[in-house]
């Protein structure tokens, strides 16, 4: 951006302030840093993450309560040679597979439709806006005693609590969508079924898992509040059983695999997008 003055009768052009300054790599806007920077930086955070939890174990709480990043170490060598690690996991991720599975399901369909005609968006957006939100967690005793106490209430625990966001957000995605490549594809000859199986999915299909991968975090809360309240097996129940013991090492050890599926689960879904739709790679 170039500036202008007038000093004895002449005209001067010169540049603003910065605009011929070299900016590092770090602190570039959307700039790109080497692989090997990044390897670095993410070492660094986790360095960071746990020097800042070793430093409130040890100083700021007690230790008994807030286990040090070693003492859960131990604890969660502990919590897998008790055997009760892969039954755990096994059980809280099938029933987020089922639960889910069904709500991407849901919001996959009813959002592309949403999205895509504004007669549906007309009939569905208020009742699912008003619904989005009512904590799903408070119908937890309902689904109860509506389900009874095995798998059902569950999988509909995390279906009720992810399943209008996957709605809202898939029909955001939909959005999306150029009016122009529509047009240009009835122009073609191509039918409303057609234009929306071969342009507004395949468009789509980069948000719609980029959606699955953020609102997967909200079905793990869901299911843990379930397993709570009943269950015989998985990581919640084990929570519970934990607590009740005073194994706090061990508790802190089942929050580590949260984030270790959690982490999993984003990369696979990451490592998706970019193989199925390599164009709409950030």
């Amino acid at each position: 951006m170039s500036s202008t003055t007038v000093t004895g009768g002449r005209l001067r052009t010169g540049r603003t302030r910065g605009r011929g300054r070299k900016q590092h790599a770090l602190f570039r806007l959307r700039g790109e840093i080497p692989l090997s920077t990044r390897i670095g930086l993410a070492a660094f955070g986790v360095v960071l993450l746990l020097f800042i939890w070793w430093l409130a174990a040890t100083v700021l709480f007690n230790e008994v309560f807030l286990p040090s990043p070693i003492d859960t170490l131990h604890g969660l060598s502990t919590y897998g040679s008790s055997g009760n690690l892969w039954g755990d996991v096994q059980a809280s991720g099938l029933r987020i597979l089922k639960g889910y599975t069904i709500s991407l399901a849901i919001g996959i369909v009813l959002g592309m439709f949403i999205g895509s005609f504004q007669s549906v968006e007309a009939l569905w957006e208020s009742p699912i806006g008003f619904l989005r939100y009512v904590p799903a967690t408070a119908l937890t005793p309902l689904f109860l005693f509506w389900l009874g106490i095995d798998e059902a209430p569950k999988v509909a625990l995390v279906i009720a609590g992810t399943v209008f966001f996957n709605i809202v957000m898939m029909a955001d995605v939909a959005r999306l969508v150029p009016r122009e490549m529509i047009m240009a594809s009835y122009t073609l000859g191509a039918s409303r079924t057609r234009v929306m199986a071969r342009v507004v999915m395949p468009h789509c299909l980069p948000g719609i898992i980029d959606v699955a991968r953020v609102n997967l975090a909200a079905a793990w809360p869901m299911l843990v509040v379930a397993e709570l309240l009943a269950a015989t097996d998985g990581l919640g129940y084990r929570l519970t059983v934990l607590r009740r013991g005073n194994a706090w090492d061990q508790f802190f050890a089942v929050l580590m695999v949260f984030a270790i599926i959690g982490i999993v689960s984003d990369l696979l879904l990451r490592w998706l997008r970019n193989r199925v739709s390599p164009w709409a790679r950030p």
